[in-house]
């Protein structure tokens, strides 16, 4: 190990115990100004969860890989809202000890602070460390359905409304819940699906993150069958592995997953949905996103396809601005997933937001150019922040119609 990484987790704890003692100086001062219940309040939120930062920091830095997953994901949690806490009540306490500099400075009055500002720092700094907390709680499990209606060119009759159910991101290496995950399994059922797709991200990194959950999905079934894509994450990419071969044989390990699940993947390749002697064509690529994994193949997916209407199964929402709708006109709608919305946000009937929207223009639902749609499924699982809030675990039904301008 190289004397930088050694040094890193003294680094990471020594910032957060200035920004701790910072943060410890205005809650001594914000305490002597309140009630005994407030200072009850800010003392067991603020050292309770400082406690439990650093004891995190020191389990994580102590155990390294060897740590459990789910544990892993759990202790980072609570780092990071101890961080975001600290974060806001800090900025507070700087704004008030700019305030005093300036008044000192022009003579303005005394260095005293104001309670006030330390209050409503003390308070934005609690309100959300409470909400990523009930998202922990509340979150991870929280399925929805999320029904749509996508018009189609060329819609053969046979195919009026065709039900598909997409899921998306698993990622079976962040559950701890086998029950929970059997619940949305049965939501899925009840769907009566006439296929079903999934769109990548099955495990975190390994495949063996499916041993507990691998009977549970292979319950899905649908009468055009399942088909399966991979995800970024599928690859193994974001751990390190003892050797090349010990990754490549993660990797095939997890395409046998699939077919003993009785799913069919696609990799860089095309099918045919049947129904009355009318057919669908269905491409189904390996990750393809931009800033991430690039290994897909569209155009060695869609050699030798026939059919009027195409659907294709690509996992990163990106393919399809910086690929698909440039180059592939005839590709009617394709489903993705990826971004998993941020697992939180706001969706208010027409109105929603998510962090993620700092980084994908598109991030959830349906979308359209030209006469091409794209949809973007939230996501069944969790990944790192071990919760959602507001961007629930999603369950996708979408319905072919035949599109009105068929008929123009």
């Amino acid at each position: 190990m190289h004397s930088s990484s050694r040094s890193l987790p003294f680094i990471i704890i020594g910032i957060l115990v200035l920004l701790e003692l910072y943060a410890f100086s205005g809650i001594t001062i914000l305490k002597e100004e309140q009630s005994d219940v407030v200072q009850l309040v800010v003392a067991i939120f603020f050292y309770g969860l400082m406690g439990v930062s650093f004891v995190g920091l020191g389990i994580i830095f102590s155990f390294g890989n060897k740590l459990n997953k789910v544990i892993r994901n759990f202790l980072f949690a609570f780092v990071f809202i101890n961080l975001f806490s600290v974060l806001i009540f800090d900025l507070f306490l700087v704004l008030d000890d700019l305030q005093r500099f300036i008044r000192g400075l022009f003579g303005f009055g005394s260095f005293q602070r104001i309670p006030e500002l330390l209050m409503i720092g003390a308070a934005l700094s609690i309100l959300p460390a409470v909400l990523f907390l009930l998202g922990m709680i509340i979150g991870p499990y929280r399925y929805r359905i999320h029904e749509v209606v996508v018009p189609i060119r060329h819609l053969p009759k046979a195919f009026q409304d065709f039900k598909i159910v997409q899921l998306s991101d698993i990622h079976a290496g962040s559950f701890y819940n086998p029950r929970a995950v059997q619940r949305g399994v049965d939501l899925v059922k009840k769907q009566n699906a006439d296929v079903i797709f999934f769109t990548g991200d099955l495990v975190n990194d390994d495949a063996n993150e499916m041993n507990d959950y691998r009977n549970i999905f292979a319950q899905l079934s649908a009468p055009n069958g399942v088909f399966s894509i991979l995800g970024n994450h599928d690859y193994g990419d974001y751990v390190q592995w003892p050797s090349q071969q010990a990754k490549a044989n993660n990797l095939n390990k997890l395409k046998q997953v699939h077919a003993d699940m009785g799913w069919r993947l696609l990799l860089d390749e095309h099918v045919y949905l049947e129904n009355d002697n009318a057919k669908i064509g269905l491409i189904g690529v390996e990750n393809w996103g931009k800033g991430f994994k690039k290994v897909g193949d569209l155009e060695k997916a869609l050699k030798g396809l026939k059919a009027d209407v195409k659907i294709l199964l690509s996992h990163d929402p990106t393919h399809w601005e910086e690929e698909v709708i440039k180059r592939y006109p005839h590709i009617d709608l394709t489903l993705s997933g990826h971004t998993h919305g941020a697992q939180m946000g706001f969706e208010i009937g027409k109105f929603r937001w998510s962090p993620i929207k700092l980084r994908y223009k598109k991030w959830a639902g349906l979308y359209q150019e030209g006469k091409q749609f794209l949809y973007i499924n939230r996501g069944f699982g969790f990944l790192g922040y071990p919760g959602r809030l507001g961007i629930w675990p999603e369950i996708t039904v979408l319905r072919l119609k035949e599109s009105e301008l068929n008929h123009k």
